[in-house]
């Protein structure tokens, strides 16, 4: 209930900040525009029915009061877990949260940074004497899909940690199936990224391989001083 009142009153505080919002989902989208004028488009979204620009409004303000409120709703999710551990691994709790929305924070914020190279190439093979007109909710649902892949992505190291912790898997296990674990890091990226083009598969895929290499190394370092 207080993760969902989290949300709620984020979405408001949003609702009041649209367009200034908006603006900077589209501005990767205007700049490319502006850099690469062969591609013919000027960066505007269209609204293709009556409902369009209120979809995108709430979508947008929705998604984004989400991520406002994932301190709150990760705290929830700890509190939850907390009684069937150990007072050591309670100390825990603020790195884990911490930890959680910094990397979320990093994975929205790689890919909004590597958007306009993925709807670069998108657009690049879509063909010659294409013109590009999106429609705003369209481009609204990739975006934001875009960042909470990135974004959830990136919370897999504190999967990975707080499984070591609590005994589940061992760092030795981790580090044994490291190639299995960045094959099928590659193929989730795959799978997961909405905009199906290499440079976002790429971009994920790399900083999660380090990441699974770190988590494994971090989890031995905790398990290690637990143990003594």
């Amino acid at each position: 209930v207080r993760s969902v009142l989290a949300i709620g009153v984020s979405t408001l505080v949003l609702l009041a900040f649209y367009d200034q919002l908006k603006n900077i989902l589209t501005t990767p989208y205007t700049n490319l525009c502006s850099r690469r004028p062969e591609f013919k488009c000027d960066g505007s979204l269209f609204s293709l029915g009556p409902l369009d620009g209120f979809s995108a409004r709430m979508r947008i303000c929705l998604y984004g009061g989400v991520v406002l409120a994932l301190p709150v709703i990760l705290w929830q999710i700890w509190r939850f877990i907390v009684p069937a551990l150990s007072k050591k691994e309670k100390r825990y709790a603020v790195t884990f949260i911490v930890s959680s929305v910094v990397l979320f924070a990093v994975g929205c914020s790689l890919a909004y940074w590597t958007l306009d190279k993925a709807l670069e190439f998108l657009i690049s093979w879509s063909g010659t004497d294409v013109s590009q007109a999106y429609q705003v909710t369209k481009y609204v649902s990739l975006v934001v899909l875009m960042m909470l892949a990135f974004g959830v992505g990136f919370l897999s190291p504190v999967l990975l940690v707080f499984l070591q912790l609590v005994s589940v898997v061992t760092p030795r296990a981790l580090i044994k199936q490291w190639r299995y674990a960045v094959m099928g890091i590659f193929v989730a990226a795959a799978v997961i990224t909405p905009s199906g083009d290499p440079v976002s598969m790429l971009a994920l895929a790399v900083p999660l391989s380090i990441l699974y290499l770190l988590s494994a190394l971090v989890g031995w370092l905790l398990v290690r001083r637990r143990a003594t």
